[in-house]
């Protein structure tokens, strides 16, 4: 079971209809949930605040048995392949529920980076996060045709 969870909602319809999409085909070869929690104002709150408060909505929807994967401009990159090979690693070896973790435009909160198994960075390049809900989609995506010896264009 793939879950994403994301701080905030889509707004623009192309970019729901491309994860729709990618949501449909990583559901060929795994359960996927998509959890959007509700982003704070950022014109009241300092932002550290505001990175607890989203923090406790997130921390709120990982189920216990999970390896929680966060999306962070520190963590360490992997390329197509590495990926793949994480996500069988995790399956072996740790658990059949994997989730990816994408907070605000903030950032997360501590509580939520001390529970997080791993943190992988997208990109050396800074994404909007609404954009990365799509990007972790393909890759997830890309990561099962490379487990199952598929093809995929490059």
């Amino acid at each position: 079971m793939i879950t994403v969870i994301a701080v905030g909602k889509i707004k623009e319809k192309a970019l729901t209809a491309l994860i729709n999409e990618y949501r449909k085909r990583i559901s060929s070869y795994s359960k996927i949930e998509i959890i959007e929690v509700n982003d704070e104002p950022n014109d009241k709150l300092e932002a550290e605040k505001i990175k607890e408060l989203e923090g406790q909505r997130i921390l709120k929807q990982i189920k216990k048995n999970s390896y929680v994967v966060l999306l962070d401009l520190q963590g360490k990159a992997l390329n197509s392949e590495e990926l793949a090979k994480k996500i069988e690693q995790i399956n072996t070896y740790h658990s059949s529920n994997i989730t990816f973790i994408i907070g605000g435009s903030l950032g997360v909160s501590e509580n939520v980076k001390d529970k997080a198994d791993f943190e992988l960075k997208l990109s050396e390049l800074t994404f909007p996060h609404n954009l990365a809900r799509l990007l972790i989609l393909e890759q997830i995506y890309r990561s099962y045709k490379i487990l199952n010896n598929e093809t995929y264009h490059k």
